[in-house]
């Protein structure tokens, strides 16, 4: 564990890059062979405006980390933070629970207020107005989203109290998992509702890209469950009666183009509708 965590404090920005453009090759080849739904599209033109926003996510993130590193510093030299207040723990434990709550404030807590505050959901539009979910998808978020979901990790480094080595963790288990989530592959439904009670499984987090309530509003999660289900946020849906967008928004063309999306958190709100 210490070998790990001596890594991650100090993990190149390549290696970060490699996680990413690994997770997303590997989940694409796999999705390939082994896809849920058959999309009738063109890979490559669908992927155009998700590989933008997944470059600007990077370019945001990279800008903003010195943020994160000037926190974790702070907080581990005042031992100031959850973890830092609980009492002497083994090494695996305190990484573990950093993760754990990191994940909360970072992805559930964000991710459960862009949904519920109104100018915040107009902006996280972006990512559910893709039709075609698949793991381009994953990284599907407006500049402006971008800098709230950041807001929220460093609000998290803070009252978690966690050094630079679980941000990192952190960060790389986040990546992953939000390509694996999304990636348009087909698992056996009962491995994957086994893997529910603990992580977010693929079918668990597509359920929340339905496009009508209660759905939407539902399986905020990133990387553990045990949110979604102390909040009381879960919710099942089988995989065949999943359909991807946002039914107040169900122009696919306009969803396809970067110009309309780059635009889309400045239009109206249209209030969504039940099943």
């Amino acid at each position: 564990m210490e070998t790990i965590i001596t890594y991650f404090e100090t993990i190149p920005s390549s290696h970060r890059s490699l996680i990413l453009v690994g997770g997303i090759t590997f989940f694409w080849i796999l999705e390939g062979a082994l896809p849920l739904f058959k999309f009738d599209y063109k890979k490559w033109k669908h992927a155009f405006p998700n590989f933008f926003f997944t470059a600007t996510t990077i370019v945001i993130n990279f800008s903003l980390a010195f943020l994160l590193l000037k926190s974790s510093d702070w907080v581990q030299v005042n031992k100031f933070g959850i973890i830092n207040w609980l009492p002497e723990m083994p090494l695996w434990l305190y990484v573990v629970l950093g993760v754990l709550l990191l994940d909360f404030f970072g992805a559930y807590l964000a991710h459960f207020v862009e949904h519920k505050v109104k100018p915040l959901w107009m902006i996280h539009l972006v990512h559910h107005t893709d039709h075609k979910v698949d793991t381009t998808t994953a990284n599907r978020h407006h500049p402006l989203e971008s800098m709230i979901r950041f807001a929220f990790t460093l609000f998290g480094v803070f009252v978690v109290g966690t050094p630079i080595a679980i941000v990192m963790i952190y960060q790389s288990m986040s990546l992953i998992f939000t390509q694996f989530t999304h990636a348009n592959i087909k698992m056996n439904k009962d491995v994957d509702k086994a893997l529910s009670y603990v992580i977010i499984s693929p079918d668990m987090h597509k359920i929340h890209h339905h496009n009508m309530l209660p759905y939407t509003d539902s399986n905020y999660g990133n990387i553990f469950s045990i949110w979604d289900r102390i909040f009381g946020t879960y919710l099942y849906l089988e995989r065949e009666k999943i359909v991807y967008g946002v039914d107040t928004f169900p122009d696919e063309k306009t969803n396809s183009s970067l110009v309309e999306l780059l635009k889309q958190p400045f239009q109206r709100y249209r209030k969504p509708t039940n099943m």
